[in-house]
């Protein structure tokens, strides 16, 4: 029997634990380490997921530790310096996303990383949702035809008032970029994921709420080679009025030329042919984890294709053409003109 991939990790903050219990799920894999300056943090995640030893030096415990990868889960500014101490030991890496401050600095990480043939992969869990791997599915099966636009609706209401995000990741009040940065470039890519490149982008960008440095509503127009162009209509603000509004984050419309797709906030997909009523239809997915499971869908995506071989989705390559896309839409927003790419 082949021993189990030997895996640490960097970071325990709130989103963690969803990375944690995820690899408990994915019997190939061991995490034997975690790295976090907060022992008491630490042990918060050891004991539930089974994690045997803590440093506080994340250098000392990949050097001890020997892993086959690392998955770093701190934050943006810390990436470029821990993956070329991972990449200088020959450990294949998951970084978290953001992958660094700015597209300069991301395209640093992927272009050192690769000259030292490490496998690299950014860890961006939207696409992963069991719900838009299936209308993935759907668009690739032809079921509506030619694409003609992608719409999507996000009003998150963790953002308004004086405590604005400070429940659950403090720090989104001093980030001087916000909406785009943090929650836009996930759909940037699910966008691209479903549609393909992009071509240019148009975007107007808002503050709501004055306690916060960054933008936290915003309108983004992406076109794609394809024709197909995509919008995402969004706040941190205002609420959805579904139970769970960071399941789905919100609604979905996918127009093409022989009829629509529509998912809905409790994960429903339907598919409505021109002329035809609205159907349901049917998949898998589960409420457990984040958003329809996708850490785990997401992990084991990784390990399934860091032993095969096969490219990563996406890889640093793949995923700095997001990036770029993220660069278009701030830019527009400053200059108030579409910008190509």
């Amino acid at each position: 029997m082949k021993s189990k991939l030997k895996g640490v990790a960097i970071g325990a903050g709130y989103f963690s634990k969803f990375q944690y219990e995820a690899w408990t799920r994915i019997p190939e894999v061991e995490i034997t380490a975690l790295c976090n300056s907060n022992l008491e943090r630490a042990r918060g995640i050891m004991e539930p997921y089974g994690v045997k030893n803590h440093y506080t030096d994340y250098k000392e415990m990949i050097l001890k530790e020997k892993p086959d990868f690392v998955d770093i889960i701190t934050p943006p500014e810390t990436h470029f310096e821990m993956c070329k101490f991972a990449a200088d030991q020959g450990v294949h890496i998951i970084c978290q996303k953001p992958l660094a401050p700015t597209y300069e600095e991301s395209k640093k990480i992927v272009d050192y990383v690769a000259s030292k043939g490490v496998r690299f992969v950014v860890h961006e869990n939207f696409r992963f949702q069991p719900w838009h791997r299936e209308i993935k599915k759907l668009i690739s099966n032809n079921e509506i035809g030619d694409l003609f636009s992608l719409n999507f609706r996000s009003r998150m209401g963790d953002g308004w008032g004086d405590d604005a995000y400070l429940a659950r990741q403090p720090y989104f009040r001093d980030y001087k970029k916000l909406l785009i940065y943090e929650t836009g470039v996930h759909f940037i890519d699910t966008f691209r994921c479903h549609a393909g490149e992009v071509t240019s982008a148009y975007a107007i960008l808002k503050r709501l709420n004055p306690v916060i440095k960054g933008e936290d509503s915003g309108l983004m127009i992406l076109n794609f080679e394809n024709n197909a162009h995509a919008i995402w209509d969004a706040n941190r603000y205002n609420e959805n009025n579904f139970k769970k509004s960071r399941y789905t984050f919100g609604e979905y419309l996918i127009d093409g030329s022989q009829g629509s797709i529509r998912l809905y906030s409790d994960g429903t997909i339907t598919v409505q042919n021109l002329g035809e009523a609205e159907k349901k239809h049917e998949y898998v997915h589960n409420d457990i984890g984040f958003a329809g499971d996708c850490c785990y869908i997401f992990q084991r995506d990784f390990i399934d294709k860091l032993n095969s071989g096969i490219a990563f989705e996406t890889s640093g390559e793949n995923y700095l053409r997001t990036l770029q896309a993220q660069e278009a839409v701030y830019k527009s927003a400053e200059m108030n003109t579409p910008v190509a790419l």
